[in-house]
């Protein structure tokens, strides 16, 4: 049975959407919350497999939600549901930590598809028990975390702790984009998930910066590659 904590402000639209999952799909067990303050309520006390959130709410958005989420959680896999699907929206659910967006309206169906596909990879993430060496930095897999010998140590999310796994395990090797998108990004919108992965680089560069000798490098029109230097 998964537990399904969904966050939607319209009423009618929740108890559709909770229909959909319990009564044809099957499988499922549905909380709802009203905004993004409930819906925080609820994880405390509900602890679901998943979350599915609109993002305009009244009391907390569904951004200001995931933003506090993600500081006392770094896992739980979290779904947009929305009509805002513009690039601008897309990056800023990204870059506070959602890990895929459906377009409202969608079929039950079509819902369950991404929930199950977020669900099948947090486990890989979980299984995992190993560790990589880039210069002075340390990628724990298992438990997503980013040191180095400084001091330095930084959380990570499970789709940054990753990519960076992709690029730790293989360095001075090309990793394809269309292979990391493909691993990380359930969506059929191409554009969107470039973008994201763009912004996810982005941080992981501001992340590497501590070691000047460490660097993600862009392969125009192919993918990306760790280089070590030793200067």
């Amino acid at each position: 049975m998964i537990k399904l904590l969904l966050v939607e402000d319209d009423a009618n639209l929740s108890y559709i959407i909770q229909g959909g999952l319990e009564d044809m799909i099957g499988d499922y067990e549905v909380r709802i919350a009203h905004n993004g303050q409930e819906g925080l309520d609820a994880y405390r006390k509900e602890k679901p497999d998943i979350i599915v959130a609109d993002i305009e709410m009244p009391v907390m958005d569904g951004y200001e939600m995931v933003q506090r989420l993600r500081k006392i959680d770094k896992d739980i896999p979290i779904l947009f549901s929305s009509a805002r699907v513009s690039p601008k929206d897309v990056v800023k659910g990204y870059e506070l930590g959602v890990d895929n967006y459906v377009k409202k309206p969608f079929l039950p169906e079509e819902l369950d598809a991404h929930i199950r596909a977020l669900l099948r990879r947090k486990p890989r993430m979980e299984e995992k028990d190993e560790t990589y060496q880039a210069g002075l930095y340390t990628l724990d897999v298992t438990h997503a975390t980013l040191s180095h010998s400084s001091g330095f140590s930084q959380l990570l999310t499970p789709r940054e702790a990753g990519i960076l796994e992709m690029l730790f395990r293989t360095p001075g090797e090309v990793v394809r984009r269309e292979v990391i998108l493909d691993k990380f990004w359930n969506t059929e919108d191409d554009y969107f998930a470039s973008r994201s992965l763009d912004v996810f680089v982005t941080k992981l560069r501001k992340l590497l910066s501590v070691d000047e000798r460490v660097k993600i490098k862009t392969v125009k029109g192919i993918g990306l590659m760790l280089v070590l230097s030793d200067e």
